[in-house]
C-alpha cells in the first residue's frame, strides 16, 4: 500500500469557451438532430481539455504522471487507466459562447486487489461553471490497472441472437464507426491509443477491436433521454462501465422509468452490460 495522502486534495483550474463551431462538431459527431445555442447535457465532457505537450505522452497515449510538486495526477505505477464511474449533477444549461472554468479536485485515492491485479482507484470532483454560474458538478472515478498479460487479442463475444429488450420503453441502437470514435478523441484531445490504433490495442492491450471511449457511450446515454424527455430535462445521471464496446459491434441504448427516476443501460449485441446508469429529472 503506497500513502496518497499528500496527493488528496490537490486542484488544478482550467478555462475554456464552448464555440458555436466546437457545438456544432460535437452534435455531428453523434448524429444529433437538437438545435439553438443551448447545449445538451454532456458537452462538459469536451471542455477543460487536457494539453499536455506530445513529447510528454505516455506510450498509450496517456500523459505520463510525474512525481513532482506541480503534477495533479498522482504517479500511480499501473500503466492502463480507464473512466469506471460518474456521478453528475446538471445545474445549469451551457450556452454557446459561455467563458467556462472548471475546477478539479483530487478527492479520494483507494487501492485494491481484483482478478486481474492491483487496482487503483482515483476520484476526482470536477465544478464547471459557465458565465461564472455553476453548471456541473461531478465525481470521477478513474481505475488505473497493471498492464495486460500476453497472450493473445480476446475475442468479441459472439452474439447469440438478438438480446430480449422488451422490458425497456426506450430504445436507440447505434454502431460505432472509425469515423466515429476518431470525431470524439478529436473533440475531447483524447490521444489514447485503443480508440485508434488497431495494433497497439489488439497487441498490446489485448483487445479484439478498437475500444469505444466511456464517455461517449455515457454521451449517447445521455441523448437517449435528451431524445425522450427533451433538452437538459436531467438533474443528475450517474454512470458504471462494466465491459468494453468495440468499433462494429451494435450498441443498444435503453432506458425505462424507474422510481422517481429512469434505468438506462448500454447493451452488447450479446446482451451483456456495457454500461449501466440512473437518471433523475
Amino acid at each position: 500500500m503506497t500513502d496518497w495522502g499528500s496527493w488528496i486534495g490537490r486542484s488544478i483550474v482550467q478555462c475554456d469557451m464552448l464555440t458555436p463551431a466546437s457545438l456544432a462538431r460535437f452534435r455531428a459527431t453523434i448524429d444529433s438532430d437538437m438545435g439553438g445555442d443551448v447545449a445538451a447535457q454532456a458537452i462538459h465532457w469536451c471542455l477543460c481539455l487536457p494539453d499536455a505537450p506530445t513529447a510528454t505522452l505516455g506510450p498509450d497515449g496517456h500523459p505520463l504522471r510525474q512525481d513532482d510538486s506541480g503534477s495533479f495526477m498522482p504517479p500511480i505505477p499501473l500503466p492502463r487507466r480507464m473512466w469506471a464511474a460518474s456521478d453528475v449533477r446538471f445545474l445549469a444549461p451551457i450556452v454557446a459562447g459561455a467563458a467556462i472554468a472548471r475546477t478539479s479536485t483530487v478527492a479520494a485515492i483507494k487501492e485494491k486487489t481484483g482478478g486481474t491485479g492491483p487496482l487503483v482507484f482515483v476520484e476526482v470532483a470536477h465544478e464547471t461553471r459557465a458565465d461564472e454560474v455553476i453548471a456541473v458538478q461531478e465525481r470521477q472515478t478513474i481505475v488505473f490497472r497493471a498492464p495486460a498479460p500476453a497472450v493473445p487479442p480476446a475475442q468479441a463475444p459472439a452474439p447469440a441472437g438478438d438480446p430480449d429488450l422488451s422490458d425497456w420503453k426506450w430504445r436507440r441502437d447505434v454502431v460505432p464507426t472509425e469515423a466515429m470514435l476518431f470525431r470524439y478523441s478529436a473533440l475531447t484531445f483524447n490521444s489514447h491509443r485503443i480508440h485508434y490504433d488497431l495494433p497497439y490495442t489488439t497487441g498490446e492491450e489485448s483487445y479484439p477491436g478498437l475500444v469505444v471511449h466511456g464517455p461517449l457511450t455515457a454521451t449517447l446515454l445521455l441523448d437517449l433521454a435528451q431524445r425522450e424527455l427533451g433538452a437538459n430535462a436531467l438533474t443528475r445521471f450517474t454512470m458504471r462501465a462494466l465491459a468494453p464496446a468495440f468499433v462494429g459491434e451494435p450498441i443498444h441504448l435503453v432506458g425505462r422509468a424507474k422510481d422517481d427516476g429512469w434505468e438506462m443501460a448500454a447493451i452488447g449485441p450479446d446482451g451483456r452490460t456495457i454500461m449501466a446508469a440512473e437518471a433523475k429529472a
